[in-house]
Formats: structure tokens, C-alpha cells, sequence
């Protein structure tokens, strides 16, 4: 079976570990994920939940693979919209590479699934999230749009 895969590379001025933060600490991730922040021991095999504003889990998972600060690989799926849940588990992998003065970040979302809603949908919200991480690390400011949850979501 063929699958669907989103695969995003962006370069950010920063270090690996300030980058790291910036991916799985709540005081970041409010900032460029819409309120959002993930709920883990951040240990193979521990349960991974992405939280809404108002408290509802958005995303559920496990992490897989975890090797700070380099690479992430987490067992994901969405529990809030039926149609996306009904697809299952996808697998979202980070890879984090120094790159000169800046920092190379990877991330690959993937699924078994041919014409995947739950991977189109990422494939629009990645690059949002990602250019915000960039500016809040570069410029100490998210962008505006992606510091709160969308109404009616």
C-alpha cells in the first residue's frame, strides 16, 4: 500500500537545544501553536497529547523515538475531528541538524494511508506553526495569526 507523507524543511537561527525547547515546552509552544501545548514525559514508549485551549485533547499519541536534541519521532493521531480520527495513527518524525549559524529542522509527517485528509490537513498547518517557531527564536515574537485557537474549532 502506498502512503501519504509531508515532508517540510525550514532553517532556523538558533542552537539545537534552544530549538529542542522551543518544540516541547508549553511556554513555546502556547506561542506558535494556537494556545496549544503537549503533555509527555518526553520518554520511549510514554503516552503524547497535544492540548487545546479550552482543555480538550486535540492530538494523542506515544513518542517512539526520542534522542535530544536531534531527533523526535512520535506515533500520532487527531481526536478531535471525527474524519481525521477515523484515519488512525500517523508517525511524525523532527530531525534537528546544525547547519552553520543556523539550525536545519525536518519534519516528516507520514501515514500508510493513499490521499490522507489527516496529512492534507497538516500539510497546510506545519508550515504556519513552523514559520512562527522561526520568528518567535529569531525575533523573540510568534507570528500574530498562530498564538491563538480558531474560533468554532
Amino acid at each position: 500500500m502506498s502512503g501519504t507523507k509531508f515532508v517540510y524543511v525550514i532553517f532556523i537561527r538558533t542552537t539545537p537545544e534552544k530549538l529542542w525547547d522551543a518544540l516541547t515546552k508549553p511556554e513555546f509552544t502556547r506561542d506558535c501553536w494556537c494556545g496549544c501545548w503537549q503533555d509527555s514525559t518526553w520518554k520511549p514508549g510514554a503516552s503524547w497529547k497535544l492540548m487545546i485551549p479550552d482543555g480538550r485533547v486535540g492530538d494523542s499519541g506515544e513518542i517512539i523515538e526520542i534522542d535530544m536534541p536531534r531527533r523526535l519521532v512520535l506515533k500520532w493521531r487527531n481526536e478531535f475531528m471525527p474524519e481525521l480520527k477515523a484515519e488512525g495513527y500517523t508517525r511524525c518524525t523532527y530531525e534537528i541538524e546544525p547547519a552553520g549559524s543556523a539550525v536545519k529542522l525536518t519534519v516528516t509527517h507520514e501515514i500508510d494511508l493513499p490521499e490522507s485528509k489527516f496529512i492534507d490537513s497538516v500539510s497546510k498547518g506545519w508550515p504556519n506553526i513552523l514559520s512562527s517557531l522561526k520568528s518567535l527564536l529569531e525575533t523573540g515574537q510568534s507570528i500574530e495569526e498562530t498564538r491563538r485557537w480558531p474560533e468554532g474549532w
